[in-house]
């Protein structure tokens, strides 16, 4: 089986034959989609070449004119100690090949060797590298405490340390080309974190993500690969699936966790063979990006309750970030209660209020359980009813009541009456339910809806993706 890697430095090929050089090029391409690839015949310029390229790992032939393999190994384990070194020898000779492994080779290996051996040992190598890599910044990061990008977290609103472990780690693993598997509670922002990784990663292709719960096997399988023309029926045209529309990019698989079986199968290979086929082709495609998946799920114990698969588990985990939910940091209840206050007030088009100085503690002694999201929505429905100088603080403690399972005001229709002392529904919470119910009576079709609602069908689609992003199980 082969892997796609996308190492995060290059690959320099030394050997004074060109036609092994081209050919090795293209097998590493197309067994491991490696492109990062440079390649030199005279090895006088290969100690030029460290200096000037982010070389990561290189192949030396032992045999060239002017310097030879042992000289410039020696040189490479000196002057550029981080920098991997493969041995390739025409020869089959045990001394030589320890010889070399002594002074600081990773590997040995003779040319006349098969030449998948050879290229497992090269990508092997380019693991062995990157973890290095990825240990020496996280080492580099925890000791001195240091964000080298903050920028890339700047949508993130936390003051929290352990927020910011979470930020080192994805600094200093975002630039491989291995999973990320990012864990937490449902509205704590693993979208925010993905993002924040792809933007690490420098990488020049989209995020493209995909939310795979409800999907079954067939429509995973034309969302991820896409299709030809004719594949099934209603297959008037070809259609690109996520995954080549994230080529050179990121593709995050969210809510992972709700993947069925058989579709867990597609993925595992996926990842495994970096191949897939369209539905309806023959021929397949090399997987050109990098896959994020995110849940709110305990995958270890669904692979231990045999609903997720043991070896899709473990190979997804390579590099695994859980986010803390608003609970575990509420010293950040009032950072985002400000933030969001001012993107209300923005989105609104209302002047930013005072608000008491019990309201963050009230927030503080609540659990949260739709975390920054259910605040976010508080904070937005407070402010659409907002009339005074000091925001209230009563559409905070409904909301509390309501999740505390206190009986909720009943919906507004024609014909309700109410009570004197009973609180009225909020303007937005009444332009929810008018949405809901035009989308039941149509069915889900958002044409018929707006129709109904008398907007226009892109007015409606917004008011649904907020709708969405304002309810805590969304």
């Amino acid at each position: 089986m082969t892997k796609n890697l996308y190492p995060s430095f290059g690959l320099l090929l030394v050997d004074d034959e060109p036609s092994f050089l081209r050919s090795l090029s293209i097998a590493l391409e197309r067994s491991g989609g490696i492109t990062n690839i440079h390649r030199c015949q005279d090895s006088r310029e290969v100690l030029t070449l460290l200096e000037r390229e982010n070389i990561g790992l290189v192949t030396l032939d032992l045999t060239m004119p002017h310097l030879s393999g042992e000289q410039l190994l020696a040189r490479i384990v000196e002057e550029h100690p981080d920098v991997g070194v493969i041995v390739i020898s025409g020869l089959n000779q045990v001394e030589t090949a320890v010889n070399c492994i002594k002074q600081g080779a990773f590997d040995y290996f003779v040319k006349t060797d098969e030449e998948g051996r050879l290229l497992e040992g090269i990508k092997r190598a380019i693991r062995l590298q990157e973890l290095r890599q990825e240990n020496q910044e996280l080492r580099k990061r925890f000791l001195n405490d240091t964000l080298e990008h903050p920028e890339a977290f700047a949508r993130i609103v936390t003051a929290d340390k352990g927020m910011r472990s979470v930020f080192q780690y994805l600094e200093s693993v975002a630039p491989t080309s291995q999973p990320i598997l990012i864990g937490g509670e449902s509205g704590v922002g693993k979208e925010l974190i993905a993002r924040a990784a792809h933007d690490l990663s420098g990488r020049q292709g989209p995020l493209v993500c995909v939310n795979v719960a409800g999907l079954d096997d067939n429509v995973f399988a034309d969302t991820l690969f896409g299709h030809q023309r004719g594949a099934f029926t209603g297959a008037d045209q070809e259609r690109a699936g996520m995954i080549e529309q994230a080529a050179d990019g990121t593709l995050l698989l969210d809510e992972i966790g709700d993947l069925s079986m058989a579709s867990q199968v597609k993925l595992l290979r996926l990842l495994q063979e970096g191949d897939y086929y369209p539905l309806g082709s023959d021929r397949p495609r090399r997987m050109r990006a990098r896959v994020v998946v995110a849940t709110h799920q305990d995958l270890d114990e669904k692979q231990r309750a045999g609903t997720f698969r043991k070896d899709l588990y473990y190979r997804l985990r390579t590099h695994q970030v859980h986010i803390p939910s608003l609970r575990q940091r509420k010293s950040d209840i009032p950072l985002l209660l400000e933030h969001f206050l001012a993107e209300a007030a923005d989105e609104l088009g209302k002047h930013k209020p005072s608000y008491p100085p019990e309201l963050p503690v009230l927030l503080s002694n609540y659990g949260f359980p739709g975390n920054v999201r259910e605040l976010r929505a508080m904070v937005f429905d407070a402010m659409s009813v907002h009339r005074s100088r000091t925001l209230s603080m009563e559409v905070f403690k409904r909301a509390m009541q309501r999740t505390n399972d206190t009986p909720l005001p009943h919906p507004v229709t024609r014909h309700t009456a109410f009570a004197p002392d009973e609180p009225l529904p909020t303007l937005h919470a009444v332009a929810d339910q008018l949405v809901d119910e035009a989308m039941k009576r149509a069915e889900g079709n958002q044409s018929i809806a707006s129709r109904l609602l008398g907007i226009s069908q892109p007015a409606l689609s917004k008011r649904l993706k907020k709708m969405r992003e304002a309810r805590p199980d969304g």
